[in-house]
């Protein structure tokens, strides 16, 4: 059974290994309900595909303690990752998609396309080692970078910040950002922060600098890297 589900992997087995991937970025097990509430699933299918990717050798899993990838299932996850990101810089930067609607195209895409495809694809695009979102592409070998990158939330008032990576499932957030002037590469200034979660205010650089206020459950999804260069 491990030998033919790693030799083709069906659709929800790629989800859930990515999920998982997903998951356990913090550090910490992937807990059941987490997995559930990313796939929209119900507890006990996870439950049961859990302990079919345990015997599969993808995961080390134990009932109420969590899942776990293996370094097997770690390199299949990544694999999944590589090919989606891929995909959505493709979709942008060849056919002219929007940030806010290629990641949808590439989850459907994602499970269809070849190696050899997505290989071509790299090639085309220079081999980018990001994704329109700013997020690391893994590498063919499984390696991914990680990324040193800070909350909007955690940088001093005064200091200036290059905005590195956003998230990609929420298309409204995305087109909303886009309104800011807030995507991979934008440099701005923390001009001030409220109390208690509240308001961030920046001054977006560019020809025109922009005042911009961002909240604060915003600002928390916006991973920057600071830097020294003076705005406008």
């Amino acid at each position: 059974m491990a030998s033919a589900m790693r030799s083709s992997l069906s659709r929800s087995i790629e989800d859930y290994l990515k999920a998982i991937l997903e998951l356990q970025s913090e550090g910490t097990p992937a807990q059941t309900s987490a997995i559930a509430d990313s796939l929209a699933v119900a507890p006990p299918s996870v439950s049961g595909m859990l302990k079919r990717l345990s015997e599969a050798g993808f995961i080390e899993y134990e009932p109420y303690k969590g899942v776990v990838l293996t370094a097997v299932g770690r390199r299949a996850a990544l694999k999944i990752v590589r090919r989606h990101r891929i995909l959505e810089s493709y979709l942008m930067s060849k056919l002219g998609y929007d940030w806010d609607t290629v990641h949808d195209e590439a989850e459907r895409l994602e499970h269809a396309v070849s190696d050899q495809l997505i290989e071509r694809m790299a090639m085309a695009l220079g081999h980018p080692r990001y994704d329109p979102h700013g997020a690391p592409i893994p590498t063919t070998a499984g390696d991914i970078e990680r990324p040193d990158h800070v909350s909007l939330t955690d940088i001093p008032v005064g200091r200036i910040a290059e905005l590195r990576m956003v998230g990609d499932k929420d298309p409204e957030r995305l087109r909303y950002l886009a309104t800011l002037g807030l995507k991979p590469g934008a440099t701005f200034e923390v001009l001030s922060r409220q109390p208690f979660h509240g308001p961030v205010a920046i001054r977006v650089a560019g020809p025109m600098p922009r005042d911009q206020i961002v909240g604060y459950e915003l600002a928390e999804t916006l991973w920057c890297s600071m830097v020294e260069e003076e705005v406008g």
